[in-house]
């Protein structure tokens, strides 16, 4: 045909010859991990939802094991799901900077969900027993399932730079040398952010050791404490649980070791013991232990949710004749509230109230407790996300309403009573600068000393109130102040 192209003239000719094509290789599905795939479930909703890891695990382990089939999860399954997602949050900092030092761009222009995929990549790398091989196979199929094919190369690139050293050795190389900088040099290789490390510091006084061991505590997975409410539940009754042992400082405390479910309890179950930090059992027992000028027939839990002090209260006060008045502002926290205190052996009420507007005469209770809302950087070890969620100028913020709740609860209390300022912030600004303000408002009230209300229990300071440690006292970081009201 006129005008059609010269085939040969359209092509490259060679006379040398062509090697043959090797056959493509078949496409091979990714391979589902269900334990990573619900680590990974889990650290968006910390992420996306700002949840809360204790509250979106347990749920999402749940419906594992009720799943059939290969996905079903059993207790080995929920062990690794739940040391993946509780150690990839604690450590979080430390992998960033690690995780920064291998690629190419800034941290904040990595996808997110990616940065969760590598972050769990590097716990396993370097933070577990798991061989690198098997972290880095895991974690790149991981991120075929959820990221796709493409995102899965730059998960395996990275993951393989990771892999050429121990945290030791990556640690000599992201952290700065701790002359130069300490708080920084800590704030790195323990994984907090550098304004808590300064905090904590400043809080516990004393040398670098101190804060080193406080800040890998934190780092510590804590056990799960059980407390068995008076007239409802024995600690021999609970002790009876495998791995279960006694508490080290309340005599209400029992401790599953070995990681033991509180929720397989039929005590736990039954509402007659529950599960509570055994510093929050040492608060509520320091106050109804507290000497009284007068009657002691009126308690009063001021911030009462979720309803862990108030049901040791309750009890406590039911054993004597008195009666607890627990108040909460938000409802649905009354609610809870009101699910723990069922069941109590003696006469108890729950309200819904703002603390701070009380639905009560002044001067009505012989005791008050108020464990006021704060930072919660005393339980960073319970709910690790918490320290890259606060920020600074979150004091100020609380600052208001905890001097507001101590100033109702100085208020609400008779003279010759006592009041128990608590707070899960061992930060000098909501602990003894509250106390400290408020006395002078409130001239009529004096600190007693709360040391002795503690027995056996070492390292308490200098007084008169109460500062425990998850590294010298194995609790959360509570603080407690009493106050007698005098006149």
């Amino acid at each position: 045909m006129r005008g059609a192209p010269d085939i040969r003239s359209t092509f490259f000719v060679s006379d040398t010859p062509r090697r043959p094509r090797r056959p493509a290789k078949p496409y091979r599905r990714p391979q589902k991990d269900p334990v990573r795939i619900l680590a990974f479930e889990a650290l968006r909703a910390v992420d996306e939802r700002d949840a809360y890891a204790n509250l979106v695990l347990p749920p999402l382990l749940r419906k594992a094991r009720e799943k059939e089939g290969p996905e079903k999860f059993d207790g080995r399954d929920a062990a690794l799901a739940t040391e993946l997602v509780y150690g990839t949050l604690r450590r979080q900092g430390t992998y960033d900077a690690i995780i920064a030092a291998c690629v190419d761009r800034p941290l904040r222009e990595v996808d997110p969900p990616v940065l969760d995929v590598l972050s769990l990549g590097v716990h396993q790398l370097l933070g577990t027993r798991i061989p690198s091989h098997a972290a880095v196979s895991a974690t790149v199929e991981l991120a075929r399932v959820v990221l796709g094919d493409g995102r899965a190369k730059f998960v395996n690139a990275v993951l393989r730079k990771v892999a050429q050293d121990d945290l030791d050795g990556w640690l000599e190389k992201v952290a700065p040398p701790y002359d130069d900088d300490p708080e920084d040099h800590l704030a790195v290789v323990h994984s907090h952010p550098r304004w808590v490390v300064s905090a904590l510091w400043d809080s516990l006084g004393g040398p670098r050791a101190g804060i080193e061991d406080l800040l890998e505590a934190d780092n510590e997975r804590p056990e799960v404490t059980l407390v068995a409410r008076p007239g409802r539940a024995t600690t021999e009754e609970l002790l009876r649980e495998e791995a279960a042992v006694p508490g080290r400082w309340s005599p209400y405390a029992v401790r599953l070791t070995e990681g033991g479910e509180p929720g397989a309890v039929d005590a736990v179950r039954e509402g007659r013991a529950g599960v509570q930090d055994e510093g929050s059992q040492l608060v509520a027992l320091a106050l109804a232990n507290a000497p009284l000028d007068g009657p002691d027939a009126r308690w009063l839990d001021g911030c009462a949710g979720p309803g862990g002090k108030a049901a040791l209260l309750a009890a406590l006060a039911a054993e004597r004749g008195a009666v607890l008045l627990a108040s909460e502002k938000q409802p649905h926290r009354a609610g809870l509230v009101a699910k723990a205190l069922a069941g109590n052996p003696g006469p108890y009420q729950v309200i819904a109230a703002d603390g701070t507007r009380p639905a009560w005469r002044p001067g009505s209770f012989d005791r008050v407790l108020v464990d006021v809302p704060c930072t919660g950087l005393g339980a960073l070890r319970r709910r690790p996300e918490a320290r890259w969620r606060r920020r600074p100028e979150d004091l100020d913020g609380f600052a208001p309403l905890q001097r507001g709740l101590l100033r109702t609860a100085l208020e609400s209390v008779r003279v010759g009573g006592v009041v128990g300022y608590a707070t899960c912030s061992p930060h000098l600004a909501e602990t003894r600068a509250v106390v400290a303000d408020v006395l002078k408002q409130f001239p009529e009230a004096d600190l007693i000393d709360a040391r002795p209300l503690l027995p056996d229990v070492p390292a308490l300071g200098d007084g008169p109130d109460v500062q425990l440690w998850p590294h010298l006292h194995g609790t959360d970081a509570m603080y407690l102040a009493l106050i007698r009201r005098t006149g």
